[in-house]
């Protein structure tokens, strides 16, 4: 049973893990053992309370696919265990960020002096660039 909060668990029956090839450097011994975790999660089929499914769904998130199946891949440790566990961890804080509310985004004006300041760094722009131009007679 994977914990998300206090009030919140999600199965272990509802969570697909599958051990597979890791990639990368390693010789022999990568070639030959699967401790890379390959995690799926589907959210519509899941007994995720409908705001949580319905927030993971809008996600903007690579690891969603549009079926609503969260894929988490985990091959970091050499231990098949600890990628498990990673793999797990990992699922477990998407699904714990989508509670945070996000802080909404004031939109801000640059003060009077800084406005003022520009305004008089491209008048001394101007004033630079007309001193090299070609005198008239």
């Amino acid at each position: 049973m994977l914990r998300i909060s206090s009030s919140l668990a999600i199965p272990d029956h509802e969570i697909d893990v599958h051990a597979i090839r890791s990639q990368g450097a390693g010789g022999q011994h990568v070639n030959k053992v699967s401790t890379a975790i390959h995690l799926q999660f589907d959210i519509n089929a899941s007994s995720l309370p409908p705001f949580y499914k319905d927030a993971l769904l809008h996600l903007k998130d690579r690891r969603i696919s549009e079926d609503g199946i969260v894929t988490i891949k985990a091959q970091q440790h050499r231990m098949q265990e600890r990628n498990r566990e990673d793999a797990l961890e990992r699922l477990r804080l998407l699904i714990h960020n989508v509670t945070i509310p996000r802080k909404a985004r004031r939109p801000t004006k640059p003060t009077k002096a800084s406005e003022n300041r520009r305004i008089e760094r491209k008048k001394q722009q101007g004033r630079l660039k007309a001193l090299r131009r070609r005198l008239e007679d």
